[in-house]
């Protein structure tokens, strides 16, 4: 227990001194109040608005965008449209990546072109994700899909790629079929390497959804901040960019739990 709270503590300390530096440059005028408000500013919006029998403006404080529903539906959908996004990937990327890393002659055959699209970041795919699909949800589905294909890809294919021969050498002389060896030797040995790239799409799904709900959707949290950018609500951007970053660690804190316990037998996990 003693340890949780510590860790929880040093967890705290750079937040904290971010807060600090932050909330002393602001009051040294280092810092505009419009563009960055002080964090003292903000907190004193959010309890005004926080009180009751306040008028509330949707557009001006955390909690009245809270209160007004907007926020919660704006959360809802760029979660949606990631949760949806990153599944169309990965459902593409681990069958090709369980092929090709399990058989050379596939991997010659498109490891080719999958060097070639890579490096391509997905927003260069905007123009054509308009055109093919207009606007709406289907263009952000598809430049999610391929934010969290290749890492995904990359990670499944490393992963059955370093199963240690020894336990494929092992089963052969049992007489294990290729069914079980895949599903008992090779896809057990391979998942912390795709779960690892399961978080790092996550990851790169956010970033995406971000861009797309700017150029193709009339709500969620991209949205919004672009909205806020054009009337120079600094405390609107800052509140929609810290509902991303918990978002994010929401998702990425229960990959991690799925993580540990399927893992439990893995002798790299930390206890």
């Amino acid at each position: 227990m003693m340890y949780k709270l510590k860790s929880f503590a040093e967890g705290l300390l750079v937040p904290v001194v971010i807060l600090i530096l932050w909330e002393a440059g602001s009051r040294f005028g280092l810092f505009s109040a419009v563009l960055l408000p002080s964090p003292t500013a903000v907190a004193i919006k959010w309890w005004a608005y926080l009180l009751p029998l306040q008028s509330q403006e949707p557009n001006q404080s955390y909690l009245a965008w809270l209160f007004s529903g907007e926020l919660l539906h704006d959360a809802y959908s760029s979660l949606y449209r990631v949760i949806v996004g990153f599944i169309i990937g990965a459902a593409l990327a681990l069958p090709v990546g369980l092929l090709m890393g399990a058989s050379n002659r596939i991997y010659q055959l498109l490891n080719p072109l999958m060097q070639i699209l890579r490096p391509i970041p997905p927003i260069a795919y905007i123009p054509l994700a308009i055109l093919w699909f207009g606007l709406g949800n289907p263009p952000s589905f598809f430049l999610i899909a391929i934010g969290a294909f290749f890492p995904v890809l990359m990670n499944t294919i490393a992963g059955v790629r370093q199963v240690d021969g020894i336990y494929l050498r092992a089963a052969r002389n049992l007489g294990v079929n290729q069914w079980t060896m895949f599903s008992r030797i090779i896809l057990p040995a391979a998942t912390p390497y795709i779960l690892a790239g399961v978080r790092i799409g996550i990851g790169t799904a956010f970033i995406v959804v971000i861009v797309s709900e700017m150029i193709a959707v009339n709500d969620g949290l991209g949205f919004r901040i672009l909205e806020a950018r054009e009337f120079m609500w600094s405390d609107k951007i800052i509140a929609g960019m810290i509902t991303i970053g918990m978002l994010g660690l929401l998702i990425d804190t229960a990959v991690s739990r799925l993580n540990n316990h399927l893992l439990r037998w893995h002798r790299g996990l930390e206890q």
